[in-house]
This record gives structure tokens, sequence and C-alpha cells, in this order.
């Protein structure tokens, strides 16, 4: 079968395509064949930091496709089921980025018959990074479904990347005011059509004063890409019992809180990574971002602010630089093509 793997950490020139064997499921495992794999941050930072291991490294955490075969101890009911794969190469060797990938079965979702392999693979890590930042808070619920954020507001910081998207999607399920913070027109288009009731230009308007004018009391949930540099704005619209959920690193940069401000509200400071977050967290994200696909309410594309980027599979490196380089929207790495 056809793979991408590195073994040295480094830059996208590490990336090598490869005819290897197919793998075995091993017990508690599945076998699929990959049809779309979804590139995130966190596929190349640590492909360049991280160690592959003597065996080599395929890199990406996020896929769809069919399973194959199984492992003992695993229904085989699964064989021939259309999936999406989470976290796939978090500390082991198989990723998405093959023809093949081997995963605990746990890692792989029913996606029906109805949404594409393209939705399938875009879900995984900014979806249940979303979701994580949505409920966090002491004001909200930990589960997402239809009215469960009726009458709260969310304020979505970076509203047209993979998360800001999934942030707005998931929350307009559940019935939250949605407000999204963008750098200009174009962004502001994608917020819009992913769902967002309001829409601010942090370049062009004061983005206290606009969310104050939505939500007087302040916000329940701030979902922020960038907490270095919004910091003080997150402190200012922060509700009571409130969080500001912080997904995204500056590049190491360090945030500055006050807080004699933050203690009236009791607000809550929050740092999520999907990988390490607390194991409950993500059963109840994976079970109701499942939902939200069998509901219709989560779309891809254009006309649901998540343009997409599709490389074939001999082109990975290009893919896992376009997201370095922040391309707006999703990234995908078409295995089948």
């Amino acid at each position: 079968m056809r793979a991408i793997s590195y073994r040295r950490a480094g830059g996208p020139d590490v990336l090598e395509l490869l005819d290897t064997p197919v793998p075995d499921p091993g017990p508690g495992e599945v076998r699929v064949r990959v049809a779309f794999s979804g590139v995130n941050p966190t596929d190349w930072k640590s492909r360049s930091a991280a160690q592959p291991g003597p065996d080599g490294q395929v890199p990406n955490q996020d896929g769809s496709g069919t399973v194959e075969a199984v492992g003992q101890g695993v229904d085989p009911v699964l064989v021939g089921e259309r999936v999406w794969i989470w976290e796939a190469a978090w500390q082991r060797r198989w990723g998405t980025a093959a023809e093949y990938t081997v995963v605990p079965a746990r890692h792989v979702v029913l996606l029906g018959a109805d949404p594409s392999f393209e939705l399938g693979a875009a879900l995984g890590i900014p979806f249940l990074t979303a979701h994580r930042c949505l409920t966090v808070a002491e004001s909200l619920p930990d589960r997402l479904g239809p009215g469960a954020l009726t009458g709260h507001t969310v304020l979505v910081q970076g509203g047209a990347g993979a998360v800001g998207n999934a942030a707005i999607q998931l929350a307009r399920w559940a019935g939250a005011t949605v407000i999204a913070t963008v750098s200009g027109p174009r962004k502001a288009q994608l917020a819009a059509a992913a769902g967002a009731d309001h829409v601010v230009n942090y370049r062009e308007q004061d983005v206290v004063a606009e969310v104050r004018k939505i939500a007087p009391k302040g916000v329940q949930a701030v979902v922020e890409v960038s907490g270095a540099t919004n910091a003080a704005i997150d402190a200012q619209v922060i509700g009571m019992h409130g969080a500001v959920a912080m997904y995204a690193d500056d590049g190491g940069a360090e945030i500055t809180v006050p807080v004699r401000a933050q203690m009236g509200p009791n607000a809550r400071w929050q740092f999520v990574l999907v990988y390490t977050e607390p194991e409950r967290a993500k059963v109840l994200a994976i079970e109701d971002v499942a939902t939200a696909v069998a509901d219709g309410a989560v779309r891809v594309g254009e006309d649901a602010g998540l343009p997409l980027h599709v490389f074939p599979l001999a082109r990975t490196a290009e893919a896992h630089q376009a997201v370095r380089d922040g391309a707006v929207g999703k990234v995908l790495v078409d295995v089948t093509a």
C-alpha cells in the first residue's frame, strides 16, 4: 500500500511516500481503508519536533474511510461500515496519511450512509476541541444537543478557522447566540455562512463594545484562538461563571490576566488540548459530535464557512505546509486520488 512516513523530525521535506505492507489489526483494533485524511496544526507541529520510532511515523490524526477488518475482541459487524477517525497517531505509529490505517476500535465512529467522507475527515480534532471549549464553563452543561445552550451567548474569537467554524456550528445546533470575530470581509462571510448570529471585524470595530451591546451581562463561553492577543478583551466580556477556553498556543506566547476583575464573575481560564483532556470529556464530545452529524447539523465546504483544500496523498507535504501557512478552511488529503 502507499503511505506517507517520516523517520526524523523536521520540515515537510521529511515526509516520504512509501510502498509498505498493509497492516493487520491487533487485539481491540480495526483496519480502515482510508478515503480522506484531515490535517491539523498538531500534525505539522508533531512532525517538526517529535522524533518518530524506529519504524517511522505515519502522520495525521483525523480521517475517514471504511472498516475492512477487525482484530480479536472487536465485533465483526463493523466490517463494511463508513466511519470517521479521531486521534489516530497520538503515541501510535499509524496515522491516517496512508491507504490503510489501524486504530483502536474506539477511535472510529460510525459516519452513516449520507455524510461525505470529506465531512468525516474534517471532524476529529477541530470538533472535539470546539466541544470542550463550549462545555468547560460552570454555567454551561457538559453535553451539547438541541436546546442545550438556549439562552446563552458564545464568543468565538477567530470564527473563520477550523475550530472556530466547528464551535459556531455546534453552538448554533445547541441553541446559543453566537458572536464571531474576524479580520476582514472574506472571513466575515465564512463565519456568517457557518451560522454566526453576529460577526465583528476586530480590525475595524471595538470588540468589547460590540459584544456588550449583544450580551450586556457578558458571554458564557469564549472560544479563544489567540489568548495572548485577546486576553484583555476576553476579561472584559466574560460573564458570571463563564470560561475563556484557549486551544492555540500563539507560538509559546504568555498571557496576562487581570486577577481582581476575574474574581468577581468567578471566571475560568481553561487551557484545551484534546489529546490529554479528561477521558470523560472525550467520550461525551464524540457522542455529541456524532449526534450533530446524524442530525445534519454539521456541514463542510464554502457554503458552510469551511472551504476545503484537497491534496493527493503524494502531496501530503504541501498539505502540511498549507496548514502551517494558515490556510483558511480545512486541509484534506485525498488518499484515493
